[in-house]
């Protein structure tokens, strides 16, 4: 499978953005090759399973200009690498507590030339800054999430959502969102994309 996959969700695509994402598959061969990101059977679906995945959230909520992400526990930069070759004009700080994923992160940054994407290793609840969102794949369950980001949400909305969290998750969530007693919006990736892989993942909106 190909980058091409991603011009039947994202037909406005830049020449850069396409070309930005089609060296992905080369950067992170290498890269999994020496410290391991993304599990081995996965590489090889690496477009649908992380690159589109990730740009679901895209499909929910389309950053306005200036926004600031903080994509928390991002491993090798999913979501966040993909939203910010999607959205170069939308801040990106992806942060992880192992050191190697994030040199990682930054290592394919600096190949695409990506200069709205900061990694920093580090734990979500050590980062002091303010962000409009927050951004997250299948990290954790989400009553055990919040705590690490509650309070981390600026009080300027400038987005067609009020700022909160964006959460990548699949399966059966019914259990999950009981126990956290948040009030949520679910949106269903098998409305946007027609892959089977996305059947059961889910889109999570928290407001911060």
């Amino acid at each position: 499978m190909t980058s091409d996959i991603l011009l039947k969700y994202f037909p406005n695509l830049t020449l850069q953005q396409q070309e930005q994402f089609a060296r992905l598959q080369e950067l992170y061969t290498l890269w999994n090759s020496q410290i391991n990101v993304i599990s081995r059977k996965d590489i090889e679906l690496l477009y649908e399973r992380h690159v589109l995945h990730s740009l679901g959230i895209a499909k929910v909520m389309e950053f306005a200009p200036g926004t600031s992400v903080l994509d928390v526990g991002t491993g090798g930069g999913f979501p966040g690498v993909p939203l910010a070759i999607l959205s170069p004009d939308v801040n990106f700080h992806l942060v992880d507590s192992i050191g190697k994923k994030i040199k990682v992160v930054n290592e394919v940054a600096m190949a695409l030339g990506l200069t709205n994407v900061k990694g920093t290793h580090a734990r979500a609840e050590d980062i002091k800054e303010k962000f409009d969102f927050v951004v997250s794949r299948a990290v954790t369950q989400l009553k055990d999430f919040y705590p690490w980001v509650k309070g981390k949400f600026s009080k300027t909305n400038n987005n067609k959502l009020p700022n909160g969290i964006l959460y990548l998750k699949g399966g059966d969530l019914t259990q999950e969102i009981a126990d956290a007693g948040l009030a949520v919006q679910q949106y269903h990736l098998k409305d946007y994309f027609e892959e089977e892989f996305f059947e059961t993942k889910q889109v999570i909106y928290v407001k911060g």
